[in-house]
């Protein structure tokens, strides 16, 4: 984590100096207080990150002789026959495709997306698979 609280910190101060230097040439209000939010928020996260480090073991990021491998390990748990997300990208779809034709669509997409997610968060609550 050393190792992106670095980089973030290095974005904050070429940020603040495209902010500075845009600021100056431009002249104009908008941009240059969007590019100071994006240092300040570049800012945050760099120093939670370094804060973060200092807590937490070191990770093989931060060991210059590592290989990939030692970071390797279990990713996580992913349903493989899950038909939900079909049923969220559908109504997520149908949602933003609402913005385009109309918004009556919404009321149609919204029933979608509920349904989707409510089978998504008790998917491993009932039918076969309950006990998994």
């Amino acid at each position: 984590m050393k190792v992106q609280g670095w980089m973030f910190s290095l974005l904050s101060l070429f940020i603040l100096v495209v902010a500075i230097v845009y600021g100056a040439w431009s002249k104009e209000p908008a941009g240059t207080a969007a590019l100071f939010l994006a240092f300040g928020l570049s800012l945050m996260i760099g120093f939670y990150l370094a804060f973060t480090a200092r807590r937490v073991d070191a990770m093989a990021q931060d060991n210059k002789q590592a290989d990939v491998a030692d970071e390797a390990g279990e990713v996580g748990f992913f349903s493989p026959h899950s038909w939900q997300p079909l049923s969220l990208a559908v109504g997520g779809a149908l949602a933003f495709l609402s913005v385009a034709i109309g918004w009556w669509l919404l009321f149609f997409s919204f029933p979608v997306l509920l349904i989707g997610l409510w089978g998504w968060v008790f998917e491993y609550y009932s039918g076969e698979n309950q006990n998994q």
